[in-house]
């Protein structure tokens, strides 16, 4: 099946050359580009056509951390003001009282936002497993909604009662922990180009897993041909901890344990120090900046020009639904690049450098070289904004739609398939399934 999108005002390609060709054509067929340029119509009479006039275009947003099951848990009151420690102090109990359907309807709901905001590969880190649910309900949601997707087996293996910072009712035993990492892997990652779901494995911080888990799980992983992610000095308090606990800066205790690598993304990195980021560049570590959620919970600026500069890889992501509260990831492209302006200078990034760390730099942090630009033999992951509204009135660059542009997609398509079509998503009856989630959040403040 061909399909062609048409007379596009410009479509930002984030190829190597920085091509933004206007009033070009996309043709599509099986899922790939296969051409970018003038009057493509010809070349196939017969193919599907969406009509991009008035609009710009860019490839897919890339989301490179996410806790998808936390949309369930958007705005608690008791939660709202408080520090990282003590945020999850509040939620965990909350947390433990959900099951597969909270897992599944929450993911739906989180995934659903992404994809009206542009995103059309995440990643989710789901660490916590209560009352049966499994990392396979947030797959199935995915699924559901037609987003490409990174899920990561998380793990929390060290209690209150050892130490730790979770409940005992929410850590698993480490044995059962690789178990099932195996089994994950084996059931569903794809390694193959254009993969629509793959595997990682991601214990949860180094506050809630013990050494030895860590370096197991570099192990399996490395083994099983699969990528690695987790947090990593996140805000003061988390670096204290690790000062602390392990007589070393968090930068060090991951490569102590083989927590560093093209495999490897860490979250946050808010307080990375200039030799730390001087040894994530050297080995090509990648970093998932969240700068929304850097902000609800005061955990800092992350040095991402410093990132940059020194050749670190880095994408964006939005964080659990509970920290941020929202999943909108062209808010948090925006975001980005604002907060890089007020620490570093208006000049220190652009809105077409933060829609890159949005599409070019999430497909490298998340190792896909076949995603995040529009170009001939990549997979067709597209967003189509309309930029003839109120947000974008009287732009003279509609291009730069960081600065004045819409907030929400008007067409997405995935691998070729346009799972949002004028708005609304095309898989889904999303009203049905925010009334249901309304249910299930109505009853956890029961």
């Amino acid at each position: 099946m061909q399909t062609i999108i048409t007379n596009a005002d410009t479509i930002l390609t984030m190829d190597d050359a920085g091509s933004e060709p206007a009033g070009a054509d996309i043709l599509i067929d099986g899922g790939v580009i296969v051409a970018v340029g003038p009057d493509l119509a010809v070349r196939a009479p017969d193919a599907a056509r969406i009509d991009a006039r008035g609009c710009v275009v860019t490839p897919g947003l890339v989301n490179t951390h996410h806790h998808l099951y936390q949309t369930l848990t958007r705005a608690v009151p008791a939660a709202q003001d408080a520090l990282l420690f003590g945020w999850l102090s509040t939620l965990y109990p909350i947390w433990a009282r959900f099951g597969p359907e909270e897992m599944r309807v929450s993911a739906m709901v989180g995934l659903a936002e992404l994809a009206l905001s542009g995103c059309t590969l995440t990643s989710d880190h789901l660490y916590l497993y209560p009352n049966g649910a499994r990392l396979d309900d947030t797959i199935e949601a995915a699924r559901a909604i037609g987003l490409r997707f990174h899920a990561t087996r998380g793990s929390m293996s060290i209690g209150e009662s050892a130490g730790g910072l979770p409940p005992d009712s929410l850590v698993e035993g480490e044995a059962a922990i690789l178990d099932d990492s195996i089994r994950v892997i084996d059931a569903f990652h794809d390694p193959a180009p254009g993969a629509m779901l793959r595997i990682g494995l991601a214990p949860c911080s180094p506050f809630s897993v013990s050494r030895e888990l860590m370096r197991d799980t570099a192990i399996l992983a490395r083994d099983k041909g699969v990528m690695l992610h987790t947090h990593l000095a996140e805000n003061d308090e988390d670096v204290a901890y690790s000062l602390e606990r392990f007589g070393c800066r968090p930068g060090q205790y991951a490569e102590d344990l083989g927590w560093t690598g093209d495999d490897v993304w860490h979250a946050h990195c808010v307080k990375l120090d200039r030799s730390e980021i001087a040894l994530f560049a050297r080995t090509s570590t990648g970093v998932a900046h969240c700068p929304c959620s850097n902000c609800r919970l005061g955990s800092g600026i992350a040095p991402v020009r410093a990132m940059l500069d020194a050749g670190v890889k880095v994408g964006l992501g939005v964080d659990g639904s509970a920290s941020n509260d929202a999943g909108n990831l062209v808010d948090e492209a925006r975001q980005a690049m604002l907060l890089q302006r007020v620490a570093q200078g208006a000049d220190r990034m652009s809105a077409r450098a933060a829609l890159r760390l949005a599409t070019r730099g999430g497909a490298r942090v998340l190792g896909r070289d076949d995603l995040g630009q529009i170009a001939p033999g990549m997979r067709a992951d597209i967003a189509i904004w309309d930029m003839r509204g109120v947000e974008s009135a009287g732009s003279w660059d509609p291009a730069a739609l960081l600065l004045a542009g819409p907030r929400q997609v008007r067409h997405l398509l995935v691998e070729g398939r346009q799972i949002v079509r004028d708005c609304h998503l095309t898989m889904l009856d999303l009203p049905r399934v925010i009334a249901h989630q309304n249910r299930l959040a109505r009853a956890l403040m029961d």
